[in-house]
């Protein structure tokens, strides 16, 4: 069953227009609504307050459905130094962002006790777009956030746990909404240079076109890095945004271009390192790497006026990825262990969503409708065993189509002055097809759906102080090459399917204060419980399902401005992961981190000097289910100063202050070096620590003029 890439996309077209077609007839509706036929009523709409969203000091009291959620803007990172763009979800309290690869390769994001992968349980949006890719070459969710241009960024959202009726796959520990900005007061010129061979370059800047705003930016990138085999990373980043915002509608177009090419270090064994036969900073594979590009286009419309207001937001994107990575080294003695994971992708999709403002006996409420479809079509998903990037053989091969359409429904009502209800159902349906080119057996097709409530109950506020209670279900997706595999295509061997889609379902209660000036405090009790946990599996580089999890935890944040030069940040998350109905011996999850801090000061002055001090902490990470391997402590300290003089500025970062050699990330598994002796286990591996260790102190100059 060879399918035509454009037809499918036509027909996937087709799909989003029509839903298209529904909201733009639903939202004239709703601004040109038939006459009532019962009298109308005398008393107004409750029409809810609008809130200019700045960052982690905007007021969320009476607000914010959760302790879990915030946003932090642009202002909060603005003097954030970033060594790498994925570290923008550390902007989420309690959230990880590592590397075990290249530049180029889609980050390790931890939360909540998660080894997420790449995603499979944190779902993010850029400008309502998702950036978690389901059906992956390389991994379950993978989310690569490489094409964001952080300075372009102006705000992110956030919420923890699963208690959200608008956001739905890959959402179980929490999600992120990323937003660009609409238009710049200013232009922007940025050059920075570093160590390693680090040169960037972003330029980016608006222009007054008709009767809206064209904002107009781009980004290059080039890293040798601190590794023995150089990374040679070649970054491509563009936007072109146009936007009409008046005052009660407005629509946006948005154009995205990114492209990277890479050779990558990926983890190495300890004993190799710690008997020098491995550089600290060495590779196992010097061929290691890759290539991959996103194009992306995307439009918004949205209204509102005194009764609600709609949202619309449609995108069609291509991207591909040619990965070559080796994670064993040397099983195979003659050609070792590297494999190619490919993938060409079409994506479309959209969103529309309507919230009506009204009372209900007198009380005031909030109703909430929304649709989303998504439709990825995969072709040549490939898993292959190749050496120094050369084909040697194929494992796998497929192609694959996959649809899925949520529906939600929301209620927030106000029972009393402090104390409402936000009550939500959601709907998911997932439809996969399944075209196994290398093995027929493992052609099919599966169909799948689940409802998931949700429920939070808010009080408040006193003395600016709410109090919540949250619970609900959600879920992520399996790959759908899982779902019809009957024959395991190396072994040959009978499997089972895996179940299309994996339920969570958690709790929580918080408090979040803003009672002292200046201060603004959250403090989360959670807890989280998984039907199938995602584990990684050296041999294969990618996961495999696992058995029932639990997870619990505690979360305090704390953001203070006490003046207009001063803010002072520090975020607490501690969490308790095992798996369940297994021996207490043997219950711990790999790679789940137990441990996270976040504590950070900036300093901005009047005269133009500022500056910033930030540690990284995370720890109490086991890598085995047994308990017998750690992966060690890490914490990294930060640091940033410059001066800005008008449309000047010039600041200088220093990345890993102290010069930590600790581990960005570490794991447990076999692994043979080349030449070496047969080890103990059956393939001929040695099961010992397997890391990559954080980048040393490096130190990169930036300097910029607005115009």
């Amino acid at each position: 069953m060879k399918k035509n890439i454009w037809a499918t996309l036509i027909k996937s077209c087709s799909l989003v227009g029509f839903g298209v077609y529904l909201s733009l007839h639903y939202m004239m509706a709703q601004a040109h609504p038939l006459p009532d036929p019962k009298p109308e009523s005398t008393e107004e709409p409750i029409q809810l307050e609008a809130v200019e969203i700045e960052g982690r000091a905007t007021d969320l009291i009476g607000i914010a459905s959760s302790a879990s959620q915030g946003v932090v803007g642009q202002p909060e990172f603005k003097y954030r130094p970033l060594s790498r763009v994925g570290e923008l979800v550390e902007v989420v309290p309690g959230a990880l962002a590592t590397q075990h690869s290249g530049s180029g390769k889609a980050n390790q994001y931890f939360l909540r006790g998660f080894n997420l992968d790449h995603g499979t349980d944190f779902s993010a949006t850029v400008d309502g777009i998702p950036m978690n890719m389901p059906s992956h070459a390389h991994g379950q969710g993978y989310l690569d956030l490489n094409s964001i241009i952080p300075e372009l960024v102006d705000k992110v959202e956030y919420g923890k746990g699963p208690y959200y009726a608008e956001v739905g796959d890959f959402s179980a520990a929490g999600y992120t909404k990323m937003h660009t900005m609409h238009k710049l007061s200013e232009g922007l010129l940025k050059f920075t240079g570093g160590e390693f061979g680090y040169y960037r370059t972003v330029a980016a800047n608006s222009f007054r076109l008709g009767a809206g705003d064209l904002l107009v930016g781009s980004e290059v990138n080039f890293y040798d890095g601190v590794w023995q085999q150089p990374e040679n990373t070649n970054k491509y980043n563009g936007m072109l945004r146009y936007t009409i915002d008046k005052d009660n509608w407005g629509l946006s177009v948005n154009g995205k271009a990114y492209h990277n090419s890479w050779t990558a270090t990926n983890q190495i064994p300890e004993r190799a390192i710690n008997e020098g036969l491995i550089g600290l900073y060495g590779t196992g594979d010097p061929s290691d790497g890759g290539v991959t590009s996103r194009y992306s286009v995307s439009g918004n419309l949205w209204n509102h006026n005194k009764h609600g207001k709609n949202d619309l937001n449609v995108y069609a994107l291509y991207s591909d990825l040619d990965l070559f990575s080796n994670f064993t080294g040397y099983i195979d003695t003659v050609h070792g262990d590297q494999i190619e994971q490919k993938e060409r992708r079409v994506q479309v999709g959209g969103t529309g969503e309507h919230i009506r403002y009204d009372k209900w006996f007198g009380l005031e409420m909030d109703n909430t409708l929304g649709v989303q479809i998504r439709h990825d079509d995969i072709t040549g998903l490939a898993l292959n065993h190749t050496q120094a990037r050369q084909f040697l053989s194929n494992v796998r091969l497929d192609d694959v189509s996959e649809t899925s359409v949520g529906v939600y429904a929301k209620n927030e009502l106000h029972w009393l002055e402090k104390f409402r209800s936000i009550v939500g159902l959601r709907g998911d349906f997932f439809s996969f097809d399944v075209n196994s080119r290398s093995l027929a057996a493992n052609s099919g097709s599966q169909n799948a759906a689940l409802l998931s409530p949700k429920l939070s109950l808010i009080a408040g506020p006193w003395q600016d102080t709410d109090f919540f209670i949250n619970m609900g279900y959600g879920y992520h997706s399996n790959d759908a090459r899982g779902t019809t595999t009957r024959i395991d295509p190396v072994t040959g061997g009978a499997v089972n399917t895996v179940t299309p889609l994996v339920r969570s379902h958690g709790g929580e209660v918080g408090v979040r204060s803003q009672s002292m000036p200046g201060l603004n405090t959250t403090v989360a009790l959670w807890w989280l419980a998984s039907q199938s946990e995602l584990v990684f599996v050296g041999d294969g580089g990618t996961t495999e399902p696992a058995g029932q999890s639990e997870r619990y935890g505690v979360e305090w944040t704390n953001y203070y401005k006490p003046n207009d030069w001063l803010t002072l940040d520090a975020d607490f998350a501690f969490t308790n992961a095992h798996f369940v109905g297994v021996p207490a011996a043997e219950n711990h999850i790999p790679n789940s981190v137990g441990r996270v801090i976040s504590v950070g000061a900036v300093v901005a002055l009047p005269s133009g000097l500022f500056g910033s001090l930030r540690l990284r902490h995370f720890g109490d990470v086991p890598l085995n289910n047994t308990d017998t391997a750690w992966a060690g402590d890490t914490s990294i300290v930060n640091f940033g100063a410059g001066y800005q003089y008008k449309a000047y500025k010039v600041e200088v970062d220093v990345f890993n202050l102290f010069g930590s050699t600790s581990n960005d990330i570490a794991y447990f598994y076999g692994y043979r070096l080349q030449g070496e002796a047969v080890g103990s286990n059956a393939d001929g591996s040695t099961d010992g620590i397997i890391k990559h260790p954080v980048e040393p102190r490096m130190v990169r100059v930036s300097a910029s003029v607005s115009f």
